[in-house]
């Protein structure tokens, strides 16, 4: 008799047994791992996409932009190495203003361009966790080098699951919300709205997934601890 594999949402939704301690790297560790990630994921398409905005306007910028995202994520996927979730996130983004940009040059087009990426966001969050990989989980390794046990610990897999439905929910309504708003208001209204709504989801987001994770930890008796940094070699 064959036994179905479980769906990755019920495994997500299921209750789990108390298992070990979470450790966590320290401060230094985390940050030696984390910037090379930010460089990659934000940091260098934001400058490459302002400098070629200045130098030769809207449509390379956007395709420049997207090159090196598109790159770095082949580059990855060609040596074998998970591409961080920030790099995702970021191609998501680049990919959906591009093709609007690029298809047309109507204000309404130019401003449903960020709307359509948040709809990506939410869709790239929901996809995730359907195929066992919460895209959540990437983004902490992205910024914290934890190592495999902690990492495949039962409640912390579980959180970074319930985390990505989480928000997945919060930009679909993020989108909706602007979304309604491009339709029926004027574009000043709608910049309002959107500088104002962006801000207060992502805030909304992280400090329930902060509750969140505390409550499932204290829940579980699971103690979250940090380990000392490793003491490097003198030089003489």
């Amino acid at each position: 008799m064959v036994v179905p594999s479980p769906n990755p949402l019920d495994r997500a939704l299921s209750p789990l047994p108390h298992s070990p301690n979470l450790v966590f790297p320290n401060i230094g560790d985390t940050i030696r791992h984390a910037v090379p990630n930010l460089l990659e994921g934000k940091i260098i398409p934001v400058v490459l996409f302002i400098g070629l905005l200045e130098a030769t306007g809207t449509r390379w910028a956007l395709i420049g932009s997207l090159v090196f995202s598109l790159a770095a994520l082949g580059r990855r996927i060609y040596l074998g190495k998970q591409a961080s979730g920030l790099l995702i996130l970021t191609t998501v983004g680049l990919v959906a203003r591009t093709v609007a940009a690029l298809a047309t040059g109507s204000l309404f087009i130019y401003f449903l361009q960020p709307t359509i990426a948040t709809a990506l966001v939410a869709l790239t969050f929901a996809g995730s966790v359907l195929m066992g990989r919460p895209l959540a989980e990437r983004l902490m390794i992205d910024l914290c080098p934890v190592d495999d046990e902690t990492r495949s610990h039962p409640h912390l897999r579980r959180f970074f699951s319930h985390v990505s439905i989480w928000w997945a929910f919060t930009s679909s309504v993020n989108f909706t919300v602007t979304l309604w708003v491009l339709l029926n208001y004027p574009p000043t209204t709608f910049v309002l709205v959107k500088s104002v709504l962006g801000p207060i989801t992502t805030s909304l987001t992280l400090s329930v997934a902060f509750i969140w994770f505390r409550a499932l930890m204290a829940r579980s008796g699971t103690q979250v601890v940090f380990a000392k940094a490793q003491a490097r070699p003198s030089r003489s």
